[in-house]
């Protein structure tokens, strides 16, 4: 079965950046469509971010357009969300998982989420 592990996330600065990382175990990265996801206190999770397999098309929710970048790398197997001038409102916790992607994103049926990573954005 294929597992995903996110990592990456810290304390950062209002107008920071970050780079989390997504790393698939059990499959290539070429198999499938991985999104990010995130979680803010008191919120329910919501849709960050995805990359198709084949890594040609992209999706990005309108409140980080211009400011996140996902990416896949196949030979370290891992996708990363490169996140600049970060927002108090990012903070949150960051999932990966299998999803299709298109016109946003759908966590793909019994993908497991497996450990987030926690964002806190502050001053």
């Amino acid at each position: 079965d294929v597992q995903l592990q996110a990592s990456g996330g810290g304390l950062v600065q209002p107008g920071g950046s970050l780079r989390l990382s997504c790393a698939v175990f059990g499959a290539s990265v070429g198999d499938y469509d991985i999104g990010w996801f995130r979680q803010a206190p008191g919120k329910e999770r919501e849709g960050v971010s995805c990359i198709t397999a084949n890594a040609r098309s992209w999706y990005h929710k309108d409140s980080v357009k211009g400011r996140f970048t996902i990416s896949s790398d196949n030979a370290k197997n891992t996708v990363y969300l490169q996140m600049t001038a970060l927002k108090l409102e990012d903070t949150a916790v960051y999932f990966c998982a299998t999803v299709t992607c298109g016109f946003g994103l759908r966590r793909s049926s019994g993908a497991p989420w497996g450990q987030g990573t926690l964002v806190t954005v502050s001053s």
